[in-house]
């Protein structure tokens, strides 16, 4: 598709299957955590996990995004061990009971993912790429699986002291450079953007890359949002994550109009007529008397 004058390869290729993210997917969140930080998306059974994958797919999520460490700010370190204790039986139930559904590994260590993928996975969803593993990227490469690759500082325990930029756009741009010439010469093929909305960055630092989303179609990859009910949101309308829905519609919709190809979210029906109406806005060509 052409996105503001640059050409963006908006197919994926998961083992095989080929998705096309034009009109844009939604990925649904799925916290097999006890402290995410939106109490109403942590999953406690495999009874809830199956009732809550059911619900999102129904609603239209083409992607469900099964993350065992909570990367709210200030988390508490989870062990590998569980980390996977917690993911593995998971990505596996929900396989099982839904096997046309694509699964994402959300997880910065390169053990997780290969054992997640072999459980059923086929995409790795890395809020660090690749820097908190150096075996990452060649183990991403080894799998053949599609990539998102985001822009974080420090870890979650740190990032929030970290959030100072010169100029913002160009160093998650350089970033970005680095990071795709890495993945590239290992021979990953599929890499989706992510330029981390809150992760090491202010509210406001968080508001301007939105603004300025466009910007990153320069490397004509398709673009990933997670912007679902954070701090940048319910801080900003004195409220807190559980009331903060109506304002992840508003900041969905503009990550759609300036170039975003998946939203992560929480709330699937919602993000999905954020595309619908977007789309049929977007097909609006001449005014209508």
């Amino acid at each position: 598709m052409q996105n503001n004058g640059f050409y963006t390869n908006n197919t994926l290729n998961l083992r095989g299957r080929l998705i096309s993210l034009s009109p844009p997917k939604v990925m649904g969140i799925l916290n097999v955590t006890p402290d995410s930080f939106y109490d109403e998306s942590r999953i406690t059974s495999e009874r809830d996990l199956i009732d809550h994958a059911g619900r999102m797919i129904s609603e239209g999520a083409h992607f469900l995004d099964i993350g065992g460490y909570s990367t709210r700010p200030g988390a508490e370190v989870v062990t590998e061990a569980d980390e996977c204790s917690r993911v593995l039986p998971a990505i596996k139930t929900l396989s099982r009971e839904f096997p046309d559904t694509l699964l994402s590994i959300d997880t910065f260590r390169a053990r997780v993912a290969q054992q997640a993928v072999e459980a059923g996975a086929s995409l790795v969803n890395d809020v660090s790429g690749g820097e908190q593993d150096a075996k990452m990227f060649e183990t991403v490469a080894q799998l053949g699986v599609p990539y998102v690759l985001m822009h974080m500082r420090g870890t979650p325990q740190t990032m929030n002291a970290l959030a100072r930029y010169e100029d913002i756009l160009k160093e998650i741009a350089d970033y970005f450079s680095k990071k795709i010439f890495q993945l590239r010469e290992l021979g990953v093929k599929d890499i989706i953007l992510d330029p981390g909305f809150g992760f090491a960055k202010t509210a406001d630092q968080s508001f301007h890359i939105l603004q300025h989303l466009n910007y990153f179609s320069i490397f004509g990859l398709p673009m990933l949002a997670g912007l679902s009910r954070k701090s940048m949101i319910w801080r900003t309308l004195g409220a807190e994550p559980a009331d903060a829905l109506n304002g992840t519609t508003a900041l969905n919709t503009l990550a759609l109009t300036n170039g975003a190809s998946i939203l992560r979210v929480h709330d699937v029906r919602e993000a999905m007529e954020c595309i619908t109406l977007t789309q049929r806005m977007n097909q609006q060509t001449f005014p209508v008397s």
